[in-house]
Protein backbone atom coordinates (compact mmCIF):
# COMPACT_ATOMS: atom_id res chain seq x y z
CA UNK A 1 0.00 0.00 0.00
CA UNK A 2 1.25 3.47 -1.10
CA UNK A 3 -0.34 6.60 0.72
CA UNK A 4 0.35 9.80 -0.86
CA UNK A 5 -0.97 13.12 1.16
CA UNK A 6 -1.93 15.47 -0.86
CA UNK A 7 -2.08 18.18 1.66
CA UNK A 8 -5.35 19.23 3.63
CA UNK A 9 -7.02 15.82 4.28
CA UNK A 10 -6.69 14.71 0.83
CA UNK A 11 -4.97 11.21 0.25
CA UNK A 12 -4.28 9.30 -2.89
CA UNK A 13 -3.95 5.60 -1.74
CA UNK A 14 -2.96 2.47 -4.32
CA UNK A 15 -3.20 -0.92 -3.98
CA UNK A 16 -2.28 -3.27 -6.18
CA UNK A 17 -6.15 -3.66 -7.09
CA UNK A 18 -7.44 0.13 -6.36
CA UNK A 19 -6.07 3.39 -6.53
CA UNK A 20 -8.23 5.58 -4.38
CA UNK A 21 -8.86 9.40 -3.46
CA UNK A 22 -9.83 10.44 0.00
CA UNK A 23 -11.67 14.18 0.25
CA UNK A 24 -10.01 15.39 -3.15
CA UNK A 25 -9.73 18.78 -2.07
CA UNK A 26 -6.53 20.16 -4.62
CA UNK A 27 -7.82 22.81 -6.87
CA UNK A 28 -7.99 25.34 -3.89
CA UNK A 29 -5.63 23.13 -1.64
CA UNK A 30 -2.45 25.57 -0.72
CA UNK A 31 -0.48 22.88 0.59
CA UNK A 32 -1.46 20.95 -3.23
CA UNK A 33 0.13 24.00 -4.85
CA UNK A 34 2.92 22.76 -7.07
CA UNK A 35 1.92 19.74 -7.38
CA UNK A 36 0.81 17.69 -10.68
CA UNK A 37 -3.20 16.88 -11.11
CA UNK A 38 -2.70 14.69 -13.53
CA UNK A 39 -0.54 12.81 -11.33
CA UNK A 40 -2.45 13.14 -8.51
CA UNK A 41 -5.58 12.05 -10.46
CA UNK A 42 -4.09 9.45 -12.71
CA UNK A 43 -6.07 5.80 -12.92
CA UNK A 44 -8.15 6.77 -10.06
CA UNK A 45 -10.75 3.97 -9.55
CA UNK A 46 -12.41 5.11 -6.59
CA UNK A 47 -13.27 8.56 -4.85
CA UNK A 48 -14.48 8.45 -1.00
CA UNK A 49 -16.05 11.58 0.84
CA UNK A 50 -16.26 11.87 4.95
CA UNK A 51 -18.41 14.59 4.48
CA UNK A 52 -19.84 17.61 2.42
CA UNK A 53 -17.46 20.66 3.11
CA UNK A 54 -16.15 22.31 0.44
CA UNK A 55 -12.83 21.76 1.37
CA UNK A 56 -13.09 17.62 1.32
CA UNK A 57 -15.65 17.75 -1.43
CA UNK A 58 -13.42 19.74 -3.42
CA UNK A 59 -12.43 18.26 -7.14
CA UNK A 60 -14.74 15.34 -6.61
CA UNK A 61 -17.12 16.30 -9.42
CA UNK A 62 -14.82 17.34 -12.34
CA UNK A 63 -12.84 13.95 -11.44
CA UNK A 64 -15.38 11.71 -11.43
CA UNK A 65 -16.41 12.77 -14.71
CA UNK A 66 -12.57 12.75 -16.48
CA UNK A 67 -11.76 9.29 -14.51
CA UNK A 68 -14.97 7.23 -14.31
CA UNK A 69 -14.14 6.79 -10.32
CA UNK A 70 -16.86 5.51 -8.47
CA UNK A 71 -17.56 7.87 -5.76
CA UNK A 72 -18.44 6.64 -2.25
CA UNK A 73 -20.59 9.50 -0.04
CA UNK A 74 -23.43 9.63 2.44
CA UNK A 75 -26.49 9.07 1.23
CA UNK A 76 -27.16 13.05 1.67
CA UNK A 77 -23.85 13.90 -0.05
CA UNK A 78 -24.37 11.13 -2.48
CA UNK A 79 -27.77 12.38 -3.85
CA UNK A 80 -26.58 16.61 -4.12
CA UNK A 81 -23.53 14.92 -6.51
CA UNK A 82 -25.80 12.88 -8.20
CA UNK A 83 -27.61 15.89 -9.05
CA UNK A 84 -24.30 17.56 -10.15
CA UNK A 85 -23.76 15.00 -12.89
CA UNK A 86 -21.91 12.13 -11.44
CA UNK A 87 -22.99 8.89 -12.10
CA UNK A 88 -21.84 6.13 -10.53
CA UNK A 89 -22.15 6.78 -7.58
CA UNK A 90 -22.22 4.41 -3.89
CA UNK A 91 -24.36 5.45 -0.98
CA UNK A 92 -24.21 4.46 2.97
CA UNK A 93 -24.73 6.40 6.15
CA UNK A 94 -23.10 5.52 9.78
CA UNK A 95 -22.71 2.16 10.30
CA UNK A 96 -22.68 0.96 6.82
CA UNK A 97 -20.21 -1.12 5.16
CA UNK A 98 -20.02 -1.23 0.98
CA UNK A 99 -17.88 -3.78 -0.69
CA UNK A 100 -16.07 -2.05 -3.63
CA UNK A 101 -14.88 -4.77 -5.40
CA UNK A 102 -10.79 -5.63 -3.50
CA UNK A 103 -11.77 -4.09 -0.49
CA UNK A 104 -14.88 -2.41 1.50
CA UNK A 105 -15.36 1.13 3.43
CA UNK A 106 -17.65 1.33 6.80
CA UNK A 107 -19.09 4.81 7.44
CA UNK A 108 -17.93 5.58 11.53
CA UNK A 109 -19.32 8.42 13.60
CA UNK A 110 -17.66 11.47 13.75
CA UNK A 111 -18.35 14.82 15.66
CA UNK A 112 -18.23 17.63 13.02
CA UNK A 113 -20.95 18.95 10.83
CA UNK A 114 -21.65 19.10 7.00
CA UNK A 115 -22.99 21.58 4.45
CA UNK A 116 -22.92 23.23 1.27
CA UNK A 117 -23.70 26.81 0.53
CA UNK A 118 -25.06 27.01 -2.18
CA UNK A 119 -25.22 30.44 -5.18
CA UNK A 120 -28.61 31.93 -3.60
CA UNK A 121 -26.28 31.99 0.04
CA UNK A 122 -28.59 29.34 1.61
CA UNK A 123 -26.88 26.35 3.32
CA UNK A 124 -27.78 22.95 2.67
CA UNK A 125 -27.49 20.10 5.12
CA UNK A 126 -25.33 17.47 3.19
CA UNK A 127 -25.88 14.42 5.99
CA UNK A 128 -23.62 13.53 8.85
CA UNK A 129 -20.22 13.82 8.78
CA UNK A 130 -18.24 10.59 8.96
CA UNK A 131 -15.06 8.53 9.09
CA UNK A 132 -13.84 5.88 6.77
CA UNK A 133 -12.97 2.52 7.85
CA UNK A 134 -11.33 0.91 4.55
CA UNK A 135 -10.60 -2.71 5.13
CA UNK A 136 -8.31 -4.39 1.97
CA UNK A 137 -7.91 -8.28 0.65
CA UNK A 138 -4.68 -8.28 1.32
CA UNK A 139 -3.26 -4.93 2.62
CA UNK A 140 -3.71 -3.19 6.31
CA UNK A 141 -6.91 -1.95 7.86
CA UNK A 142 -7.12 2.43 7.17
CA UNK A 143 -8.84 4.45 8.97
CA UNK A 144 -9.72 8.38 7.91
CA UNK A 145 -10.85 10.05 10.54
CA UNK A 146 -12.21 12.72 8.59
CA UNK A 147 -12.95 16.05 10.62
CA UNK A 148 -13.86 15.50 14.15
CA UNK A 149 -13.30 16.07 17.76
CA UNK A 150 -12.31 12.87 20.34
CA UNK A 151 -15.16 10.80 21.73
CA UNK A 152 -15.28 8.10 23.93
CA UNK A 153 -16.51 5.34 21.25
CA UNK A 154 -13.67 5.56 19.34
CA UNK A 155 -12.70 2.69 21.40
CA UNK A 156 -15.66 0.83 20.14
CA UNK A 157 -14.70 1.39 16.52
CA UNK A 158 -11.45 -0.20 17.36
CA UNK A 159 -12.67 -2.77 18.74
CA UNK A 160 -14.89 -3.59 16.11
CA UNK A 161 -12.22 -2.85 12.94
CA UNK A 162 -8.46 -3.14 14.89
CA UNK A 163 -7.25 -0.72 12.49
CA UNK A 164 -3.90 -0.35 11.71
CA UNK A 165 -2.75 2.94 10.18
CA UNK A 166 -4.86 5.98 11.20
CA UNK A 167 -5.59 9.17 9.36
CA UNK A 168 -6.30 11.79 11.74
CA UNK A 169 -6.97 15.47 11.58
CA UNK A 170 -4.69 17.58 14.41
CA UNK A 171 -5.69 21.30 13.17
CA UNK A 172 -7.64 22.63 15.86
CA UNK A 173 -10.12 25.34 15.77
CA UNK A 174 -12.70 22.80 13.29
CA UNK A 175 -10.87 19.73 14.41
CA UNK A 176 -9.16 18.16 17.81
CA UNK A 177 -6.15 19.64 17.99
CA UNK A 178 -2.83 18.20 17.94
CA UNK A 179 -2.48 17.36 21.91
CA UNK A 180 -6.08 15.44 21.87
CA UNK A 181 -5.23 14.16 18.46
CA UNK A 182 -2.68 11.97 19.96
CA UNK A 183 -4.51 11.23 23.49
CA UNK A 184 -7.42 9.64 21.03
CA UNK A 185 -4.23 7.99 19.21
CA UNK A 186 -3.39 6.76 22.71
CA UNK A 187 -6.80 6.37 24.53
CA UNK A 188 -8.69 4.50 22.07
CA UNK A 189 -6.48 2.75 19.34
CA UNK A 190 -3.34 0.52 18.52
CA UNK A 191 -2.37 2.23 15.40
CA UNK A 192 0.84 1.27 13.78
CA UNK A 193 1.24 4.01 12.03
CA UNK A 194 -0.46 7.28 12.62
CA UNK A 195 -0.53 10.49 9.80
CA UNK A 196 -1.50 13.91 10.67
CA UNK A 197 -3.89 15.66 8.42
CA UNK A 198 -6.12 18.56 8.03
CA UNK A 199 -3.29 21.17 9.41
CA UNK A 200 -0.91 24.15 6.97
CA UNK A 201 -3.37 24.73 4.44
CA UNK A 202 -4.99 28.06 6.17
CA UNK A 203 -3.86 30.98 8.35
CA UNK A 204 -6.67 29.99 11.29
CA UNK A 205 -5.66 25.98 11.69
CA UNK A 206 -2.14 24.88 13.20
CA UNK A 207 0.20 25.15 10.58
CA UNK A 208 2.86 21.87 11.59
CA UNK A 209 2.01 18.39 13.57
CA UNK A 210 4.96 19.37 16.21
CA UNK A 211 2.06 19.12 19.13
CA UNK A 212 0.94 15.65 17.32
CA UNK A 213 4.19 14.25 17.05
CA UNK A 214 5.65 15.78 20.63
CA UNK A 215 1.44 13.75 22.65
CA UNK A 216 2.74 10.04 20.32
CA UNK A 217 6.58 10.57 21.52
CA UNK A 218 7.67 7.24 23.12
CA UNK A 219 3.99 4.83 22.52
CA UNK A 220 4.06 2.20 19.97
CA UNK A 221 2.44 4.37 17.44
CA UNK A 222 4.81 5.80 14.77
CA UNK A 223 3.81 9.05 13.09
CA UNK A 224 4.70 9.41 9.52
CA UNK A 225 4.39 13.48 8.81
CA UNK A 226 5.17 13.29 4.67
CA UNK A 227 5.37 17.03 3.14
CA UNK A 228 2.68 17.10 0.65
CA UNK A 229 3.28 14.94 -2.56
CA UNK A 230 5.38 12.76 0.22
CA UNK A 231 4.08 9.29 0.53
CA UNK A 232 4.07 6.40 3.31
CA UNK A 233 4.69 2.82 2.59
CA UNK A 234 2.88 0.21 4.83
Amino acid sequence: MKITWLGHSAFRIETAKAKILIDPFLTYNSSFAGLDMKDATAGVTHILLTHGHGDHVGDTIQIAKDTGAVVLANADLAAWLGSKGVEKLEMGNTGGTISLGSFSATFTNALHSSAQLTEDGVSHSLGNANGLMLHFDDEPTLFHMGDTDIFSDMALINELHQPDIGIVPIGDRFTMGGAVAALACQRYFNFKTAIPCHYGTFPIIDQTPEKFIAGLEGSKTAVAAPKPGGSVSA
